[in-house]
């Protein structure tokens, strides 16, 4: 179960230019928006934590007891589901938006995906051993070398670096900053690499205070533009009748 955070996908690579015309490289990250799908509480589960759900799918692509699951919370059905942990439960509630709106140019963040798969390599690629001498008549190259001891204790270490599947491993990057963020199309800016294709999913692990604190923020601004709306639309039904201006009765019968 992982920290607060939003799920997203990556786009890809590009550059861009700072105030002082340096070049920042930068991974182009699709974020949100993500749906609260599922709240746990410390009192039902013993835990607080929620469920968020990212990218909409057509129904017919969803199995019955997903379907269900989805139905109970009255959201569209999501491609991927992830729970997250939570400070405060009463903070969140099913049904409830999480965006891009959460983070800020200049925020840290850690980006976690799936790096890509490279098959089965050799020690050379997947270890960068230096291999043996490339001149003619050698037959040692590209190979491991020796792994193990003679009679005592005869056996191979557990760790020994040797040929095997390389790549389609869980990778985090640490502290990337956020160098730019494009609200309207749900994307984000973050100096350096990411793990994982063009396309792969990833999660953007935040602060728990700083993630919470500005959902908080959010809702309160929010409930008082409720407010200022539904006091302006009272307002207008109270001066409608004094400002109204009684029928006339020109030409009519008396």
């Amino acid at each position: 179960m992982a920290r607060s955070g939003l799920l997203g996908k990556k786009l890809g690579m590009t550059q861009i230019y700072n105030e002082s015309g340096q070049c920042i490289p930068v991974t182009v990250l699709q974020v949100g928006p993500c749906t609260v799908v599922q709240k746990k509480t410390a009192e039902s589960d013993g835990y607080s934590a929620v469920q968020i759900g990212f990218g909409e799918i057509p129904e017919r692509k969803v199995n019955k007891p997903k379907t269900g699951h989805f139905a109970k919370a009255s959201v569209k059905p999501y491609r991927h589901l992830k729970e997250i942990t939570v400070i405060d439960d009463a903070t969140y509630s099913v049904g409830q938006q999480l965006g891009i709106s959460l983070v800020e140019v200049g925020d840290k963040v850690d980006v976690i995906g799936i790096s890509k798969g490279k098959g089965f390599q050799g020690v050379v690629k997947r270890h960068g051993f230096a291999g043996g001498p490339k001149s003619h008549g050698s037959h040692f190259h590209r190979v491991p070398g020796s792994i193990g001891q003679c009679t005592s204790p005869g056996e191979v270490h557990k760790g020994q670096k040797m040929p095997g599947r390389m790549g389609g491993d869980q990778v985090t990057v640490r502290n990337l900053k956020i160098v730019g963020v494009r609200a309207e199309e749900n994307l984000l800016l973050a100096r350096g690499a990411v793990p994982g294709p063009n396309d792969g999913l990833i999660f953007i692990r935040l602060n728990d205070e700083l993630f919470e604190g500005r959902i908080k923020e959010q809702s309160v601004a929010a409930s008082q533009a409720e407010e200022v709306v539904a006091e302006a639309v009272e307002d207008k039904v109270d001066a409608a009748p004094a400002d109204a201006e009684a029928p006339s009765n020109e030409g009519g019968e008396e």
